[in-house]
C-alpha cells in the first residue's frame, strides 16, 4: 500500500477545499483537484475526487435539505449526467491544456461581468439550464471539475443560499456517481489509494458542517459575491498554472 507523503497536510488542504466548496456552493472538486495533483498523478486524482465527491454531496444534501429547485435539477442535472459520462470516456484521449485555458478565460470574464453588473440576472429557463448542464457535465468528465460552470449558472439564477447548495449537490451527486463508474472502468481508481476514502468521508462531513456555520453568518448578497469571487480566483489560478506550467 502506497501512502501519500505529508498526509496530514493533504488532509488539512482537503478540509479547506471542502469548506470553500460548501461556502461557494458548487462543490470541493474545484479546489481539491489542484491540491490533490501535488500528491497524486492526474488520473488517480480524477478517480479519488469522484468518489470523495459522492460523500461530499450526500453531506451537503443532509445539511441543506430544506429545499431545492426541481425544474433546475431536471433541466440542468440530466444533461450534466449524460455529458459527464461522455467526458469521462474521452478523458483518456484529449489534451486538457487548451480546455483549461478556455475554461479559465470563461470563468474570469463571466464572474467579472456578474460582479460588476450586480443586478444582471439570467432566467432559469430550460435552454439556459440545459446549456449549463451540458458544459458543466462535459468539463467535469474531462477535467474532473465542472462545478464552476454550474456555480456561475446557479448564481445567475439568483437562488436562495439553501436552494442553491441543495440543488447543486443533488446534480453533482448524479454527476459523480456516473463518472465514478467510468473512471473505475478507465483504471483511474487504484487499490493503493482506497485508504483515502474513509479519511475523505470524515473530511467531507466536517468541512460541510464548518461551511454551513460560516454561511449562517452571511447574507444572500454576500453569498452570491463569495461564489463569484471564488470562481474568479479559480479562473486566474488555472490560467496562471497553464501559462507558467
Amino acid at each position: 500500500m502506497e501512502y501519500i507523503d505529508y498526509l496530514p497536510l493533504f488532509i488539512l488542504l482537503a478540509l479547506l477545499a471542502e469548506i470553500l466548496g460548501t461556502v461557494g456552493g458548487f462543490g470541493s472538486s474545484l479546489f481539491f483537484i489542484p491540491i490533490a495533483s501535488y500528491f497524486l498523478d492526474f488520473h488517480s486524482v480524477l478517480g479519488i475526487t469522484a468518489i470523495f465527491h459522492v460523500s461530499s454531496n450526500i453531506s451537503k444534501i443532509a445539511f441543506f435539505r430544506k429545499g431545492f429547485d426541481k425544474k433546475v435539477v431536471l433541466w440542468l442535472g440530466v444533461p450534466a449526467v449524460l455529458f459527464v459520462i461522455i467526458g469521462a470516456f474521452i478523458s483518456k484521449y484529449i489534451t486538457t491544456e487548451y480546455l483549461e485555458i478556455g475554461l479559465s478565460v470563461f470563468l474570469i470574464v463571466t464572474s467579472l461581468t456578474f460582479l460588476i453588473f450586480k443586478k444582471l440576472e439570467i432566467k432559469p429557463t430550460m435552454a439556459n439550464s440545459v446549456g449549463g448542464g451540458v458544459l458543466s457535465g462535459l468539463l467535469a468528465g474531462v477535467l474532473g471539475t465542472g462545478g464552476a460552470i454550474r456555480g456561475i449558472t446557479l448564481a445567475a439564477f439568483n437562488m436562495k443560499t439553501e436552494v442553491f447548495i441543495a440543488t447543486s449537490a443533488i446534480i453533482d451527486l448524479g454527476i459523480d456517481a456516473s463518472r465514478s463508474v467510468v473512471y473505475t472502468l478507465n483504471g483511474y481508481v487504484h487499490y493503493h489509494d482506497l485508504y483515502l476514502i474513509p479519511i475523505l468521508l470524515v473530511v467531507s462531513i466536517l468541512g460541510t458542517w464548518i461551511g454551513k456555520k460560516i454561511l449562517e453568518r452571511i447574507s444572500q448578497e454576500q453569498f452570491k459575491s463569495t461564489v463569484l469571487v471564488l470562481i474568479l480566483i479559480t479562473g486566474v489560478v488555472t490560467l496562471g498554472k497553464v501559462i507558467l506550467g
